[in-house]
């Protein structure tokens, strides 16, 4: 493992935990390869400590500091090994656990401490006394050793308020042993932002009558959905080392959300922890480390989701439309961003012009088109569409309207579909298709798994000999929804539908009375759009 030389001011610190406290979440399972790409990821960002994982405790976590050593090379970030302080009436120079820690080539050192008196004598079970040995030999004795030391003070909060003497008592042990800082855990994730200011101004009160200058840290579970904001208010009070997991992974509901507390601090306290740049990768981070984690990134997280910067109001798109400000906290391109503009039955002209200023279209000079369209879109809504989620099919409806009648590559005669079931469970679906592409008649057949899937292949099989650009996309995701307002089988159903060429990925929507039917209409428009996007130009229909 290559050491970071560029590494970000010590005065205060980011700090990743995702490796070790993110991946206890439930779904979370990584390999050493995930790991060690995560870990890439975090350190391009620009954080400034990566918690690797428990080495001697876990294999997978002995084995990913071993390969680090050879295949990470840091730029920004240095890689910390967690472990816990020796065990009761042993000797911390005798105990393998810290042993293994050193051996880790970690050059800084987590170590957690029970801080609480119930979890010392409970879980534990030794004296409160010996619990403070135990702190101060395994600093002192990996102090000694070279390594740079933090405390992970556990339970701290809920142990502050049952017995604030001890709990002092542990953090000024640690300080006095060569801690570098002391991290105040609110591990049940209990807290409140009012209670962690209060708590944490007065533990460092107490810290600087005998270590002027002695740094706290904070941990924050979010079990109250405060975590963030806990984090926030302990740097309030003076914290200035904050540990965070990507996304916010972690045991339960999780850890304090590294992206907004990173996207607070630089933007709000005018506070810069990362390096120059760093911040307008921070979608680009947040999405790539879901997908290693193969968790679907939160389309409503602050700063980075898909949403975040998603409006629908029609006053709202009013307000946008003569200042982004007035409806933003802050530009999306500041943290790699983009505004998006969500039409719906609730849109106005404004919503319009500016979600087709977003597809390159300029109806800011033709009032009559940009009513059309809002026109065209309440209409359709009212019959059960939704183009919030559709964009590609709201860029047909527009393309229509501009250019004045509907435009299709192809033009549909009839579409059939059979599913037999036979004996044994086996099933059989067939779809037959019957169109016009460039005045020729088409007709084709299709087997697939189910009846929207034949359907798929025969209108492929009519087509792509035609249009063998139709051969590079593919279906990657499909919802149906049954309509509210119908009965039973009677319903209407909405079908969306995800086409990626490998390169982008649209959605497109179709409503009928049945799911092929509305299967139908949502693919006619898939495949219409993934042709214009490789620049053909259909016949007026």
């Amino acid at each position: 493992m290559t050491q970071a030389t560029n590494l970000p001011d010590d005065a205060f610190h980011v700090f990743d935990t995702t490796l070790r406290d993110g991946a206890q979440r439930e779904g979370i399972n990584l390999t050493v390869a995930d790991k060690l790409a995560i870990a890439r990821n975090l350190d391009e960002f620009g954080v400034g400590f990566i918690e690797g994982g428990w080495p001697g405790a876990n294999p997978r976590d002995t084995e990913f500091f071993a390969r680090a050593a050879e295949e990470l090379d840091l730029r920004h970030a240095q890689l910390v090994a967690f472990g816990a302080t020796r065990r009761a009436g042993g000797r911390a120079a005798d105990d393998p656990q810290l042993a293994a820690l050193v051996n880790s080539g970690a050059p800084v050192i987590t170590l957690v401490a029970k801080s609480h008196d119930r979890h010392v004598e409970l879980a534990l079970r030794t004296t409160l006394d010996e619990n403070l040995e135990m702190v101060r030999d395994s600093v002192a004795h990996l102090r000694a050793q070279g390594r740079r030391v933090f405390i992970d003070c556990e339970h701290f909060f809920d142990g502050y308020r049952a017995n604030r003497a001890y709990a002092l008592s542990v953090v000024r042990a640690a300080h006095e042993a060569g801690a570098d800082v002391v991290v105040l855990c609110d591990t049940n994730g209990g807290m409140l932002p009012s209670g962690v200011r209060e708590i944490v101004a007065d533990v460092l009160a107490d810290c600087h009558t005998y270590k002027p200058g002695a740094r706290l840290g904070i941990h924050a579970q979010d079990d109250t959905g405060c975590a963030v904001a806990n984090t926030l208010a302990a740097v309030d009070a003076g914290a200035t080392h904050v540990q965070c997991t990507a996304n916010g992974y972690g045991e339960r509901v999780g850890n304090a959300n590294l992206f907004p507390v990173v996207g607070a601090l630089e933007l709000k306290y005018d506070r810069r922890v990362l390096p120059p740049g760093s911040l307008a990768e921070m979608t680009r981070i947040s999405h790539a480390i879901a997908e290693l984690v193969n968790l679907t990134p939160s389309t409503h997280q602050p700063y980075v989701g898909f949403s975040a910067f998603a409006h629908k109001a029609g006053l709202h798109a009013s307000a946008i439309k003569v200042d982004p400000d007035l409806y933003q906290h802050i530009d999306p391109e500041t943290v790699g961003n983009t505004m998006r503009m969500l039409v719906s039955d609730m849109a106005g002209r404004a919503s319009v012009e500016l979600k087709g200023k977003e597809l390159g279209y300029d109806l800011s000079t033709d009032r009559d088109l940009a009513g059309r369209v809002v026109a065209k879109v309440k209409e359709q809504e009212s019959l059960g569409y939704t183009y919030e989620s559709a964009d590609a099919s709201f860029e047909l409806l527009l393309r229509d309207e501009v250019r004045g009648g509907r435009q299709r590559f192809f033009t549909l005669e009839s579409w059939r579909t059979i599913s037999e079931q036979g004996p044994g469970g086996n099933a059989g679906n067939e779809a037959t298709v019957k169109l016009w592409a460039k005045g020729e008649r088409m007709i084709a057949t299709g087997e697939g798994n189910g009846p929207v899937d034949a359907l798929d292949r025969a209108l492929r099989t009519a087509l792509e000999r035609i249009y063998p650009q139709l051969a590079k996309l593919e279906l990657v995701d499909y919802k149906v929804r049954i309509l509210e307002g119908q009965h039973g089988t009677g319903s209407k159903t909405r079908v969306l539908i995800d086409t990626t060429d490998g390169t982008a990925t649209w959605s497109t929507v179709g409503v009928a009375d049945n799911v092929v039917a509305a299967s139908w209409l949502a693919l006619e428009d898939a495949y219409t759009h993934g042709l214009l996007r490789v620049g053909l130009e259909p016949d007026a229909a």
